[in-house]
């Protein structure tokens, strides 16, 4: 079994200033997202879906399929690619928003644009996150184990000290867990920087708590899911519930651990976490961008990756 990579690649990035899912910041002019295929296939995914906004999904189709052309998978068969849109008016039947509506729904709601297209375990990333080559190992493992499962998901977790940016204040989901290793609670923390002192610090936006000391080895989420197909059907009775409330707000959005919780909670599903070894890193702020280009130049120097990554 070959699990499917589903990337998110529809968000814009306001921070950064432009589309930088197709920046290139490796040495032969490599995306992020050409490190997480390369990665992916090399731990055995087969097929990768992008979810994207249709304003570039005809430019982002060509460029992919023109640089994947030659790559195989593990047993030799070429790697399949699907492009699905996530727009504001893809919602159940039944449901009304309001028309001044601009923001996007939110990464939960973008999984659910992949339903009808994905109907085996498969690993939700970002697309302008780099998560390592560990991190894929672990979670295509983890979907393989899992094939069979119901009601089983799972989340890799970074050390928090292995995410940070050197360009400012980040926003972190600290995972909880019990002991056997299932989530319990996703607390999202803002402002978390590396202060002289060597400390780590940041705001708890769930108690209100600001300038705290923050555990630098406690596992927090990437967003680097893994799921079985079971899980469409469960998120969609949760989005359901969040139009119901939220269907005419503005800016109100369905993210991942808000569905997670909410499945958690209501006794229909576990999610185990996993720990990775993986250093994370992205292009948050675009000043973030010079740092990424000399990680990525490093890692081909060390022989990590070849370069050009595709030929």
């Amino acid at each position: 079994m070959k699990p499917t990579l589903l990337v998110l690649a529809a968000g814009m990035g306001s921070r950064y200033g432009g589309l930088k899912q197709m920046d290139g910041v490796g040495p032969s002019g490599e995306t992020i997202i050409d490190y997480s295929i390369y990665d992916a296939v090399n731990a055995g995914f087969g097929k990768v879906v992008y979810i994207v906004r249709e304003s570039f999904k005809e430019q982002f189709e060509q460029t992919v399929r023109e640089k994947y052309s030659n790559v195989r998978c593990f047993d030799g068969s070429p790697l399949e690619f699907v492009f699905v849109t996530q727009e504001l008016d893809k919602i159940p039947q039944g449901f009304e928003t309001n028309p001044e509506r601009q923001k996007p729904w939110g990464t939960a709601h973008a999984v659910l644009m992949a339903k009808d297209v994905i109907h085996e375990p498969f690993a939700v990333i970002n697309g302008d996150d780099y998560y390592g080559k560990e991190s894929f190992r672990i979670l295509g493992g983890w979907l393989r184990d899992h094939q069979d499962s119901k009601g089983l998901y799972s989340i890799v977790g970074f050390q928090l000290n292995h995410t940070l940016s050197e360009s400012g204040g980040v926003s972190r989901g600290i995972c909880f867990y019990d002991e056997l290793q299932h989530l319990t609670d996703i607390a999202e923390h803002l402002n978390i920087a590396r202060e002289e002192d060597g400390k780590v610090y940041g705001d708890n936006s769930v108690n209100g708590a600001s300038h705290v000391e923050l555990d630098g080895t406690a596992l927090c989420s990437m967003n680097m899911w893994g799921f079985t197909p079971d899980y469409f059907d469960l998120s969609l009775e949760v989005f359901k519930d969040f139009l119901k409330t939220n269907g005419t707000d503005l800016k109100k959005e369905f993210y991942i651990p808000y569905a997670i919780d909410c499945i958690i909670k209501d006794g229909k599903a576990e999610c185990d976490v996993l720990s990775t070894p993986s250093h994370w890193f992205g292009v948050t702020y675009k000043a973030d961008r010079p740092g990424v280009v000399a990680k990525f130049a490093s890692l081909a120097e060390e022989g990590v990756y070849p370069t050009p990554l595709y030929k």
